[in-house]
């Protein structure tokens, strides 16, 4: 009896005592650099998850802030987000608690940020409503509201023969040069999404200021967000940038506004996640590419599309590279099976100098056919039939060598070839709304 009364005493007095400390002093284990290669830093001594972010700290310089992207045995390795000159060995190593969270908020909208949500522009600092995580949370695939509306992009290729459903992802297939950057800027002006979030991921500096300037303008600016990490940024800053642009088109989803995101390139975006996975020892698998770069695409795609039910939609165009115009190429071919559906921008018709150089015959849109009424899609579908028709026997139209009156859908095809070839056209400040492509469409059948 004695003695537990004696515990109780001693548990009492501990507890007072332990209310009197002002705070707890935490413990913090400290790592240290030991080896560098390429733009990977291994560090022992440490413990930190995957995902987290850690601060090396030298003598004479800032702090650089890295991520955590694999482990072996008691070694992190780590990817640094900045830039990494006057690390030195040994130099301190310090976990940094709490996960990767991003701000956002409305005030973001006319401002050109980069992966670290900093702004770019020399307009002064950002307010946020709120910190939401950069890798963006799971949506429960049977609460997402149905795609059944159209959006208009302002092109009436798209808008009359692959017509988009506000929450759908596409992607645009291109090669280097053939109008990608300037179709982007037209849907970017011309869309009636209430707001634009623009991921420039990986491109030439100058592409990034001309994109802003020219292709986007300063009317197409006032509603979007750019999110920009050329080419120039560390691997890991490249991959912020397109889940940061996810991120803040899932917040305004989130409000109920109609967004669409333009990301260009999913390609890029791929390319740094496999100079990553190399660098911490992945082994390749297809075409140099790791294994983890096509886990990554489709968790980056599935986070676009539409919220529940009375919330928003995303409607996302991912740009994706055909390097040397090779349409079997990894990234590419996993892209369209991730997709609902692929514009491809062909450099032979480009070359031919019609613009937008989109290939209707290789591109679809797999939603358009609940989008829109049935009657458009008869009209797609005979417009279709008439331009393959007559790409299919042009060498012999060319040459003189077809007879008139040999096939009546040959003689069709020839007396609208005109007509359709005007309706694939469209210069660079014209608009047609979805209404005005149809009527185009209409024309260039009748």
């Amino acid at each position: 009896m004695i003695k537990q009364l004696f515990n109780q005493y001693l548990h009492y007095k501990f507890s007072e005592l332990s209310e009197q400390i002002p705070h707890k002093p935490s413990l913090q284990i400290e790592g240290r650099l030991v080896r560098m290669v390429g733009m990977t830093l291994e560090v022992v001594g440490t413990y930190a998850p995957i995902g987290s972010r850690c601060q090396v700290l030298s003598k004479n310089e800032p702090p650089i802030e890295a991520e955590v992207v694999g482990f072996n045995d008691d070694r992190l390795y780590l990817m640094p987000i900045g830039k990494i000159h006057g690390l030195e060995p040994n130099a301190r190593v310090v976990p940094v608690s709490g996960g990767i969270k991003v701000g956002v908020s409305a005030s973001m909208l006319g401002r050109i940020i980069d992966g670290a949500g900093n702004p770019l522009d020399d307009k002064g600092p950002i307010s946020f409503d709120k910190r939401v995580s950069l890798n963006g949370d799971k949506i429960n695939p049977l609460h997402r509201a149905p795609i059944q509306e159209p959006l208009d992009v302002g092109i009436k290729t798209i808008n009359g023969l692959l017509t988009l459903g506000k929450g759908q992802r596409v992607g645009l297939l291109a090669g280097t040069g053939v109008g990608k950057s300037v179709l982007l800027g037209m849907m970017t002006r011309f869309t009636d999404a209430e707001v634009v979030v623009v991921g420039l991921v990986g491109e030439r500096g100058r592409e990034v200021n001309d994109f802003v300037r020219n292709n986007l303008g300063e009317d197409g600016l006032k509603r979007s967000v750019v999110v920009a990490t050329p080419a120039d940024d560390p691997p890991l800053m490249r991959l912020h940038g397109a889940m940061l642009a996810t991120s803040v088109a899932e917040y305004f989803r989130d409000q109920g506004k109609n967004v669409l995101l333009l990301m260009d390139s999913l390609t890029r975006f791929a390319q740094a996640q496999r100079e990553i996975a190399l660098a911490v020892g992945e082994p390749p698998a297809s075409k140099g590419y790791p294994p983890s770069v096509f886990a990554k695409l489709p968790q980056l795609v599935e986070r676009a599309g539409n919220g529940a039910s009375h919330s928003g939609s995303i409607t996302a165009i991912y740009t994706v590279l055909a390097e040397g115009d090779d349409q079997n190429d990894p990234v590419v071919d996993s892209a369209r099976g991730v997709l609902d559906g692929h514009i491809l921008l062909s450099r032979q018709i480009a070359d031919s100098g019609r613009y937008p150089a989109i290939d209707i015959e290789a591109s679809i849109s797999r939603v358009m056919i609940d989008v829109v009424p049935q009657q458009q899609n008869k009209l797609a579908r005979r417009f279709k039939q008439l331009y393959s028709t007559y790409q299919q026997n042009q060498d012999l139209i060319s040459i003189g060598a077809y007879r008139k009156g040999t096939d009546a859908a040959i003689d069709e095809a020839i007396e609208k070839h005109p007509q359709l070839s005007h309706f694939l056209s469209q210069s660079i400040d014209e608009s047609f709304s979805v209404k005005e492509s149809l009527s185009s469409l209409e024309s260039a059948l009748s």
